[in-house]
């Protein structure tokens, strides 16, 4: 299995060598997005998680930084054994192997959102916005996002030519999303927080991963990104319900001013359709440049998310428009191809 990879040696070198661990097994403990792996070690009768970051693709440092923040709010994160920041090794503890995606059902629902949302409230009232030190979700990272959209999934994807309508449509819709994501709150934004970073844990549930890429951003961006989870969905009635309960929350905890539940919910929606967008641009780059199709499965899923809220924006309906007539014909044409 590692026969050919010039990485794996140095992993074991350093784990063997620099630790002094006796490493008796090791085995690919996930599969991740980025160039980043995860491997799991038994030693000494217990396990770790090693992750392999590979520079110059790959930073630990931003990792490293941001799990001390979110352990200091008082969230869950992997306890930070020993690292080697210049060849992008890193040694933690070890969550377990069971995600919320793999125990999500009816009856758990409830109860690991009930926790999921609660460190959530954590991360968004503990980490200050003023003095956290972590990069700004402005205007200029919204739009490059967006850009992943037109760039990898309708271009090199779906292969449509837009016209010169269709291109200033999307230029104006571009504007109404970031519009909503630059008015609301500023917080904490971990920017993957759904159900395969989130690990079930006998205490402090959830063990939360992934956060390596944390922002100063929209208060709705978690939020949506765990309720209309890429990987798995609600009816809408409860999504409504969860996201009414936590804008009670954060009225309670003082980072929300405003009672209005239509402005609310209204920035819920678009950053939800800003963040699918995005994700659907990125699940085509990872098939196209990454040979990972197998992410390919989600994209009709987070598609249909951005139809879902869009359809209660009048300002909205010509994209509405473009997404069923032109993108959905050719995403379902692709799949039988």
């Amino acid at each position: 299995m590692f026969s050919k990879d010039t990485r794996y040696p140095l992993l074991l070198d350093w784990l063997r060598t620099d630790l002094g661990r006796a490493v008796e097994s090791i085995a690919p403990a996930s599969t991740d997005a980025s160039f980043r792996r995860y491997f799991r070690i038994h030693s000494a009768g217990q396990t770790h998680i090693v992750m392999d970051a590979p520079p110059p693709t790959e930073n630990v440092r931003p990792f490293v930084a941001v799990a001390g923040l979110l352990r200091q709010a008082g969230v869950q994160t992997p306890e930070i054994h020993a690292v080697d920041v210049e060849r992008g090794f890193v040694l933690l503890s070890d969550f377990g192997n069971r995600n919320y995606l793999d125990v999500l059902n009816e009856d758990s629902v409830q109860a690991l959102y009930g926790d999921a949302l609660a460190a959530l409230l954590s991360m968004q009232r503990a980490v200050r916005a003023d003095t956290a030190d972590l990069p700004s979700y402005n205007e200029k990272l919204l739009r490059t996002e967006l850009g992943i959209f037109r760039d990898w999934f309708l271009d090199r994807w779906l292969g449509l030519e837009l016209s010169a309508i269709e291109s200033a449509m999307l230029d104006a819709v571009w504007q109404i999303l970031t519009d909503s994501a630059l008015e609301q709150p500023r917080v904490c934004v971990h920017r993957d927080y759904h159900s395969r970073n989130l690990m079930l844990t006998e205490d402090d549930n959830p063990g939360v991963l992934d956060f390596q890429d944390a922002v100063i951003g929209p208060i709705t961006y978690d939020l949506a990104s765990l309720l209309r989870d890429c990987y798995i969905a609600w009816p809408v009635d409860r999504v409504h319900s969860w996201v009414e309960a936590y804008q009670d929350d954060l009225q309670t905890a003082g980072l929300l001013k405003t009672p209005d539940a239509h402005r609310f919910r209204r920035w819920f929606d678009l950053m939800g359709m800003q963040r699918h967008l995005k994700a659907a641009g990125i699940f085509s780059r990872l098939n196209l440049r990454d040979g990972k199709p197998g992410y390919l499965k989600d994209i009709p899923r987070t598609l249909n998310y951005v139809t879902e809220a869009g359809q209660a924006y009048p300002e909205l309906s010509g994209f509405m428009q473009f997404i069923e007539q032109r993108v959905l014909p050719r995403l379902a044409a692709e799949a039988l191809s």
